[in-house]
């Protein structure tokens, strides 16, 4: 069985050449790496795939600019597998983590969505874990001996309190993926909004224990300054109020309470809320302070 790695990038050029070694250094070699390039402007990133040699990794460039979201939705158009990975361009695989995802799958082979076991590392590749990752993992992750099996509304109602995955270390079942695919319009919260959207469409999740991937956290990324100018939890707050409706609708009161309240969004909001009080960020301070505090009012 091939795994596609879909490998959507824009970013650090040496993170992406440890990303792509990772890979190339599965003790399972049945894997197709395709990296679809955004348009990072380093011209030595299309030559550095040229000379690597690998018959099983395809480098695309995109003609123009897709942004996250539409980069993403590419990737899912090119994977032609049954088992998916879309994975970050700074993360890293451990050794064992394809066969990791082949055993859970022959397994579990109705699953829709597989998590295995992550390491948080920095920038520098140093075991990294922060206040809010700490929090999610032992507050709202449910315990697991081995792997268990989830899904429903238990399920969305457990990530809606507090989203304990780590998106670029999940395996999906391709048809899944195609069939839900990812919410236009969305940048921060796209990858909980598409679990949630499978979970409605009656997939499932094998949660795995197994450690094999290093998820890299960075102190001064891309989400860390949408965060401190209060744009993620812009994104958050309409998404929440939007799913909660569907929840509804779906009969999932319970899941549709937990995403009005939006209790650890708005947690992660007053603790970036004194960052952006020292650096002045007087937009940012107002749209922290209304996320965390203000409850979520239906349009008229």
């Amino acid at each position: 069985m091939t795994i596609d790695i879909m490998l959507p990038y824009y970013g650090d050029p040496s993170l992406l050449r440890i990303a792509v070694r990772s890979v190339q250094a599965q003790e399972d070699p049945d894997w197709r790496l395709t990296v679809v390039d955004d348009g990072y402007p380093d011209d030595s990133v299309p030559r550095w795939f040229e000379e690597l040699d690998d018959e099983r990794i395809c480098y695309r460039r995109n003609a123009e600019n897709l942004g996250a979201n539409g980069n993403y939705r590419k990737c899912v158009d090119l994977i032609e597998h049954d088992v998916a990975v879309l994975m970050g361009a700074d993360d890293v695989m451990l050794p064992d983590y394809v066969s990791t995802i082949k055993k859970v799958h022959r397994t579990h082979p109705e699953a829709g969505i597989i998590q295995v076991g992550v390491e948080l590392i920095d920038e520098c590749g140093k075991p990294y874990r922060t206040v809010v990752d700490q929090a999610k993992q032992m507050l709202y992750r449910p315990r697991v001996e081995k792997s268990r099996v989830m899904g429903g509304e238990e399920l969305a109602t457990s990530l809606i309190r507090g989203n304990w995955l780590y998106f670029p270390a999940l395996a999906w079942r391709s048809d899944a993926l195609r069939n839900n695919r990812f919410r236009e319009g969305l940048n921060v919260v796209q990858d909980l909004a598409l679990v949630i959207d499978l979970l409605l469409s009656g997939e499932t999740m094998v949660v795995e224990r197994d450690v094999c991937f290093q998820y890299r956290r960075h102190r001064a990324s891309d989400s860390s300054m949408r965060a401190l100018t209060g744009n993620r939890f812009i994104e958050e707050r309409d998404y929440f109020l939007q799913i909660s409706r569907e929840l509804d609708a779906h009969g999932w009161q319970r899941a549709a309470r937990a995403a009005r309240n939006h209790v650890s969004s708005r947690l992660h909001a007053l603790t970036v809320l004194p960052q952006a009080i020292r650096h002045g960020h007087r937009p940012g301070i107002k749209h922290l302070a209304r996320h965390a505090f203000l409850p979520v009012r239906w349009p008229r």
